[in-house]
C-alpha cells in the first residue's frame, strides 16, 4: 500500500507564483485577505468547488501554484462578482479568478479529470474569433464531440425541447463585419 503525503513543505511552494499574483489585476491586495470567509459563504457555486474561494486566496498567496491551477474552483467561478462586492477588504476575487484561469490556460494546466469548462471556453473563443459570435447549437455539438457523444445523447431531450420552443437554432450565426471583431480581439490579446 502506497502512502500519499498531503503535507507540503515550504521549499515545495512557488515564491514566483506569489510575486506573479501581486501583478495581476486585483492580486495586489490578496495579502490583505483576513480569511473571514464571506467570499465562500456568498458564492452560489462554492458547494461544487473543490477549494473554497477563501482557501484558494490563502493558497495562492502562499505559493501553492500547482494546487491552485489544477483546482476546479477557478473554472467553476460564475463571475457573478458576489464575492468581490461583499469582500470587507475590497479584494477583487473575481478578477483574481480570471487571472488564475488565464495562467492555467497559458501553462496548459487543466483539472485532472476530464472537465468540460476549459473545453467549452476554448471552443467559445475559437467560434467568436471565426464568426464574430457563437451559435449555441454548434457550440453544444462541438463540446459534445470533444467530451463524448454520451453527453450529447443525455442532453438531446433538452435540446429538442429548446428547438421546438424556438430557443435553439441550427442556423449558423455570424456578424456582418468579422474583420472588426478580429481587430478588436487582436488588440485585447496584445
Amino acid at each position: 500500500m502506497q502512502i500519499l503525503r498531503k503535507v507540503k513543505y515550504e521549499n515545495e511552494l512557488n515564491p514566483e507564483f506569489t510575486s506573479w499574483l501581486s501583478t495581476i489585476p486585483g492580486g495586489e491586495r490578496v495579502r490583505e485577505c483576513m480569511q473571514c470567509g464571506t467570499c465562500s459563504s456568498i458564492c452560489p457555486v462554492s458547494i461544487y468547488m473543490d477549494i473554497t474561494p477563501r482557501r484558494l486566496m490563502a493558497m495562492a498567496d502562499s505559493g501553492f501554484k500547482d494546487d491552485v491551477l489544477q483546482s476546479f474552483t477557478i473554472w467553476l467561478c460564475a463571475s457573478c462578482y458576489a464575492c468581490t462586492v461583499n469582500c470587507p477588504k475590497d479584494i477583487k476575487i473575481t478578477d483574481i479568478m480570471y487571472g488564475l484561469k488565464r495562467r492555467a490556460i497559458e501553462e496548459k494546466v487543466l483539472p485532472r479529470r476530464r472537465f468540460a469548462i476549459p473545453i467549452l471556453a476554448r471552443s467559445f473563443v475559437n467560434m467568436v474569433k471565426k464568426n464574430g459570435r457563437i451559435t449555441e447549437s454548434r457550440l453544444v455539438m462541438t463540446l459534445a464531440l470533444k467530451i463524448g457523444l454520451l453527453h450529447l445523447l443525455r442532453m438531446a431531450p433538452l435540446g429538442w425541447s429548446l428547438m421546438r420552443a424556438g430557443r435553439l437554432s441550427l442556423k449558423k450565426e455570424q456578424v456582418q463585419n468579422k474583420e472588426q471583431i478580429k481587430t478588436m480581439l487582436k488588440a485585447v490579446e496584445a
